[in-house]
C-alpha cells in the first residue's frame, strides 16, 4: 500500500486517498518513509528542496485543484506506467 503524507488542512483529499486504499500520514511526520507528499502552495517554501531530496517522494501541490484532481495526480505518479 502506498503511503502519502498530506497536509492537515486537506481533509477532503485525505479522505479520498484513504477511501481508495492509500495509507495517509500527517505531513511533517518524517520518521516514516512516504511515496508521495501533498501540500498546498503556501507550504512549498516550508518544505524546501531539501526534504524532497531526503524522501525522494514526488511533491504534489494541491493549490487550485479539486480532491479528485489531486487523487488522480497521486495515482498517476505512484502507479506503474501502463500504456495499453
Amino acid at each position: 500500500m502506498a503511503r502519502v503524507a498530506v497536509e492537515n488542512s486537506l481533509s477532503q483529499i485525505r479522505k479520498m486517498l484513504c477511501d481508495n486504499g492509500y495509507d495517509v500520514v500527517d505531513l511533517g511526520n518524517w520518521q516514516q518513509v512516504v511515496d508521495a507528499i501533498v501540500i498546498t502552495g503556501q507550504d512549498v517554501n516550508v518544505l524546501g528542496d531539501q526534504n524532497k531530496t531526503i524522501t525522494g517522494a514526488p511533491i504534489i501541490n494541491a493549490e487550485g485543484m479539486t480532491a479528485a484532481e489531486v487523487f488522480h495526480a497521486v495515482h498517476e505518479r505512484l502507479s506503474p506506467t501502463d500504456h495499453h
